[in-house]
């Protein structure tokens, strides 16, 4: 490094002051390549210091900062500071909107030595945008049904407090976005929100990713990582499918929930971190502590705080107001101009049970709406499998009869597990409900897969684990 680019970064350790801003920051070279970035920005990105160091700027940050005349070059020939907004896609594939500031950084004499980048997350900005419209109702939650306002109520109780809380509820409920919201209206919001799926890595990278390594811990480690905890430090750590955690892990995160201190791989020392946890899951923990597969003392720690998010079939009258907000939306991202739904296509809408709830509902009505070519909606545009339990019967009240029993039923096999009998664990329900789709449709695993809101190598897995072939 030469004198000159030494002097950006080393002098007074500017990167460690700028650790304590609440905005990302990378410092640059007059080539555009990066020579340090703070913690804000690490964690919003998903890259470390390290990791950046050397690298061409955008191929860190992922933005449309070329697109919009590149504001850089700009700096470079001007030497003034600009003020743009656009977004950045970081390593985990989010999408954030950010307000861009580039500020150039001279010699005593007026040289351009490079240039600073400051990175501000707008996203709640956006969304506050939205609400004051009526198009969201928390952190892009939406629902004004009894159920989901005691859960809005109960956020700004949650995010008062550091404790550990724990997320329960079927998948597509909307776990990730209550999350955020928790973190966004808390005293960390300006520090980081670092999301972590345990289902998604097996135990070794797992553990890597969470705590990080030292350089020359295992083969292939060349240099130091710090981990998700260190990258959430102030911030909030959020846990997604924490019952899929492996045991020894398990072990070591109650560990960093007491003492607020790990090692990482290949590291003898301590490091100690402030960062909430949030975890959630779709399982049923108390049945996988019952099997062993969960530890009891790692749940009551997590347990602190709980918030439960109800099924979309549980959320009076949120059917028709999330497809209202929906239409909007994708009319807008599809550029189409989709006046609504008929009558036939609305009924099937507002009584489908929705396994796969808000996700399966957003889902449907993108379907519907991209191969629409008029201004309505009709029940020909809706999935086939929501008209599988229709097909047969000699007539056709006969077949809304049938149709009515069908989502009676499913809806009672439906329920989480801890609505469920005592007795019936949520594999038992999950193993009746392939039992009863594989019976309603004849034992076509493809059809039963659509009539679960599967695809069918989950369903195929599940069989395979559950031993029914």
């Amino acid at each position: 490094m030469t004198k000159s680019k030494s002097a950006i970064i080393c002098k007074a350790d500017l990167l460690r002051v700028l650790d304590g801003v609440p905005h990302g920051i990378a410092v640059l070279d007059k080539k555009n390549r990066i020579l340090g970035i703070n913690r804000f920005l690490g964690g919003l990105t998903g890259y470390s210091d390290e990791e950046a160091r050397g690298i061409y700027f955008d191929y860190i940050l992922r933005s449309n900062l070329r697109r919009r005349g590149n504001p850089l070059q700009c700096v470079v020939k001007t030497g003034e500071s600009i003020t743009t907004e656009g977004n950045i896609i970081n390593r985990r594939r989010q999408n954030i909107p950010i307000r861009f500031t580039i500020s150039p950084i001279k010699d005593s004499s007026g040289k351009l030595l490079g240039m600073v980048l400051t990175l501000e997350d707008i996203s709640i900005l956006e969304d506050l945008g939205r609400k004051i419209h009526g198009l969201s109702g928390l952190e892009g939650i939406i629902g004004h049904s009894p159920k989901m306002q005691e859960i809005f109520d109960l956020v700004p109780v949650i995010s008062q407090t550091d404790a550990s809380a724990l997320i329960t509820g079927e998948t597509g409920t909307g776990k990730d976005l209550l999350a955020y919201a928790i973190h966004q209206a808390s005293k960390r919001s300006r520090y980081p929100f670092i999301k972590v799926n345990c289902s998604a890595l097996p135990e070794s990278l797992l553990e890597s990713e969470l705590f990080g390594y030292m350089r020359g811990a295992f083969t292939g480690a060349n240099t130091d990582k710090p981990g998700m905890f260190r990258l959430a430090h102030g911030g909030t750590i959020y846990l997604t499918e924490i019952g899929d955690m492996p045991l020894p892990l398990q072990a070591k995160l109650l560990t960093v929930l007491d003492d607020k201190e790990f090692f990482p791989l290949g590291s003898s020392k301590k490091v100690k971190v402030n960062a909430r946890v949030i975890a959630s899951t779709h399982r049923d923990l108390k049945e996988f502590i019952r099997q062993g597969r969960f530890r009891e003392d790692l749940f009551f720690r997590l347990n602190v705080l709980r918030v439960h998010l109800p099924p979309l079939r549980k959320r009076d009258g949120d059917v028709r107001l999330l497809i209202d907000h929906l239409l909007n939306v994708f009319n807008s991202n599809l550029k189409k101009s989709i006046k609504g739904l008929d009558q036939k296509a609305l009924n099937i809408m507002l009584s489908y049970y929705y396994p796969g709830n808000v996700r399966e509902l957003r889902n449907i009505l993108e379907y519907a709406v991209t191969i629409c070519h008029g201004n309505t909606i009709r029940s020909e545009h809706l999935p086939k499998y929501m008209f599988l339990s229709k097909e047969k019967g000699p007539s056709s009240n006969d077949q809304n009869q049938e149709s009515e029993k069908n989502v009676s039923r499913l809806d009672i096999n439906l329920e989480s597990p801890s609505e469920a009998s005592g007795s019936m664990s949520w594999v038992s329900v999950e193993k009746r409900m392939i039992m009863e789709a594989l019976m309603k449709t004849g034992g076509k695993r493809g059809r039963a897969a659509e009539l679960l809101g599967w695809g069918r190598s989950t369903l195929w897995r599940k069989i395979k684990q559950y031993g029914l072939e």
